[in-house]
């Protein structure tokens, strides 16, 4: 059975095969969109240690989410009371 001819008798699929399209054309497009960007190094052949030539001038993106560790004292009183 063709694809087109299941469309036609079910008729309640059109609106999930137009969702499911654009949502995979969506992600296509921004894995595109993201391999071109200066951050992301796919080329291991030409530049295998791209650390290496990082300019100190210009700015990075780093996530850095609590750095210094201190506990927390909500976990801590958790811990103790399963304990």
């Amino acid at each position: 059975m063709n694809f087109f001819q299941l469309l036609r008798k079910k008729k309640e699929l059109i609106p999930l095969v137009l969702i499911m399209t654009t949502a995979a054309g969506g992600a296509l497009s921004f894995a595109v969109y993201s391999l071109q960007k200066t951050d992301v190094i796919i080329d291991r052949k030409r530049n295998p240690e791209p650390w290496e030539t990082v300019d100190p001038n210009v700015p990075r993106k780093l996530l850095t989410i609590n750095q210094e560790w201190k506990p927390v004292e909500e976990l801590q009183k958790v811990r103790k009371a399963t304990k």
